[in-house]
């Protein structure tokens, strides 16, 4: 409080090679997610990955498909 505001648009996004939990296993929203965005772009991705690296392949299949624009 009282700190300098963030940029939502900047400041908050944290390459996800930074993330403290980035080696735990991705989430089930991430994994639902990815599912969705794979079967569009027509890709098959490995079924264990970790938070980082979901997160990297959503974006890049967010570019690929369309969607999150």
């Amino acid at each position: 409080m009282g700190g300098p505001r963030l940029d939502p648009q900047n400041d908050a996004v944290k390459d996800p090679e930074d993330w403290v939990t980035g080696d735990e296993p991705m989430t089930g929203p991430q994994k639902s997610y990815l599912d969705t965005l794979a079967r569009e772009a027509g890709e098959e991705l490995p079924a264990s990955l970790s938070k980082a690296e979901a997160s990297e392949h959503i974006d890049r299949l967010q570019k690929v498909t369309g969607r999150g624009q």
